[in-house]
C-alpha cells in the first residue's frame, strides 16, 4: 500500500511541513555534490552512529560541523538515495500538514524532532542489545520523525480516508481507506519487520526499530502537547 493523498484540508498553510521538506531535498543534493567531489560521505559524518552518541568520540575525521552527539539530529535530513528521500517526503507531505495544523508550528517542530531523537535513541538501544558489533555503523534518514508523524494522525484523525494505491503482482488500483487501516497495517508491518531482523546482520536491513520506537513516540506525544481546542478528524 502507498498513500497518495487524504481528504482532510488544512486550515493554516503547513509552513514547517515545507520547511523540512525542503531542507531534506537541500541536504540530499549537497550529499551528492560532496560525494562528486570525492569527499568524505555525509551519511558517515554527519549520521547517528550509536558508539559516537555514547561516547561522544568521533570515529570518522574529517568530523561533521556539528559535535559528534548533535548528529542526532543531522541525520534526520541526511537520505540513503532517491527512493529512500522521495518515499519519506511523500509519507510528510501526506501526514505532516494535518499534524502541523493541529499543533501549531512551533509544537510541530518540537514534536518532530522530540520524535526523531526517540527514534534514533531507540534503534541505538535494540542494536546494543541485539547486535553490538554494529554500533559504529551510521543510521540516516527523516523515517524516524515521520513515524512520530503517522502515529499522531492515527490519533487525530483514525477516519479520515487515505486514498492508497494498492499493488497485486502488475496489477494496481487506488482505493480509499480509512487512516486507521493504512497506518495500523504500516507499523504492524514495521513491527514485524522488526521482529524479523533481529536474528540477522541489522546492518543489511532497513532501521525498524527507530520506525517503531518514533510511531510510539507520536503516539504518546500528540495527546501531551496538543492545544486544547484543536479539532478531532471525522
Amino acid at each position: 500500500m502507498i498513500p497518495l493523498g487524504d481528504d482532510n484540508p488544512t486550515r493554516r498553510p503547513p509552513f514547517v511541513t515545507v520547511t523540512i521538506i525542503g531542507a531534506c531535498i537541500v541536504a540530499h543534493a549537497w550529499q551528492s555534490v560532496v560525494a562528486l567531489a570525492g569527499g568524505a560521505a555525509l551519511s558517515r559524518t554527519c549520521g547517528f552512529i550509536p558508539y559516537e552518541f555514547l561516547t561522544g568520540i568521533d570515529l570518522t575525521p574529517p568530523a561533521c560541523v556539528v559535535p559528534v552527539h548533535a548528529t542526532i539530529l543531522t541525520s534526520m535530513f541526511l537520505h540513503g538515495g532517491l527512493v529512500h528521500l522521495g518515499g519519506n517526503m511523500l509519507y510528510l507531505w501526506i501526514f505532516g500538514n494535518n499534524v502541523e495544523d493541529v499543533l501549531g508550528s512551533g509544537r510541530f517542530l518540537a514534536f518532530y524532532v522530540g520524535c526523531g531523537i526517540a527514534a534514533a535513541i531507540g534503534q541505538a538501544m535494540v542494536t546494543l542489545v541485539a547486535a553490538p558489533e554494529e554500533i559504529g555503523i551510521p543510521m540516516v534518514g527523516a523515517s524516524g520523525a515521520i513515524a512520530g508523524v503517522l502515529g499522531a494522525y492515527l490519533v487525530r484523525f483514525p477516519g479520515t480516508r487515505v486514498r492508497t494505491l494498492l499493488t497485486i503482482g502488475v496489477f494496481w488500483t487506488t482505493v480509499r481507506l480509512p487512516a486507521f487501516f493504512v497506518l495500523g497495517a504500516w507499523f504492524v508491518l514495521q513491527f514485524f519487520q522488526g521482529v524479523l531482523a533481529l536474528g540477522i546482520d541489522l546492518a543489511s536491513n532497513v532501521a525498524t526499530w527507530a520506525h517503531v520506537f518514533g510511531f510510539v513516540a507520536g503516539l504518546a506525544l500528540v495527546g501531551l502537547i496538543t492545544p486544547r481546542r484543536a479539532p478531532f478528524a471525522r
